[in-house]
């Protein structure tokens, strides 16, 4: 996502939304950061040594660091941002209610929104995100991850440039 999110901003458009980062020590992963795109603004997201919040896999979620950043990173994105972008929609993200509104939000918003969805989920706010009639959705496969940001921006572009 990062130079899909560098193509479109090198063309002065500005990204809001977040993306996650893995924390490695001694370089093994030990939890998640969220970052809010527009501030810079981050937390940790999760941790295989926390001792609160609901559990996903080996992490447990600091429900704090979704809603104060994340949520409210996609809240502001919608009115201060020309693109969208949440790095992902998965099991951590959709342990807030709170969360998941502001993507929700997001995507009914007028606002072109790009999303890395988990695919095995099962979970309405991500059906209602693939079946929206102006969704495109790729699979990143080995033969095309290096080449799929071209597509990709290729496409945001022109529906932020304001034509299709």
């Amino acid at each position: 996502m990062s130079k899909i999110l560098l193509a479109i901003r090198s063309q002065g458009f500005t990204v809001g939304g977040i993306v996650t980062r893995e924390v490695k020590v001694n370089g093994k992963r030990e939890g998640f950061d969220i970052v809010d795109l527009k501030t810079e603004r981050s937390g940790r997201l999760a941790a295989i040594n926390q001792k609160t919040g609901p559990p996903v896999g080996k992490y447990r979620i600091s429900l704090s660091a979704l809603e104060e950043i994340g949520a409210r990173a996609m809240s502001t994105s919608i009115s201060e941002s020309d693109l969208i972008a949440c790095d992902e929609i998965g099991p951590m993200e959709l342990c807030s209610p709170e969360f998941k509104r502001a993507i929700v939000s997001a995507l009914r918003s007028s606002k072109p929104m790009l999303g890395v969805l988990h695919m095995r989920l099962n979970d309405p706010l991500i059906r209602e995100a693939r079946n929206m009639p102006e969704s495109e959705i790729f699979e990143v496969t080995l033969d095309n991850r290096d080449s799929l940001d071209k597509v990709v921006a290729s496409l945001i572009l022109p529906l932020l440039r304001g034509s299709t």
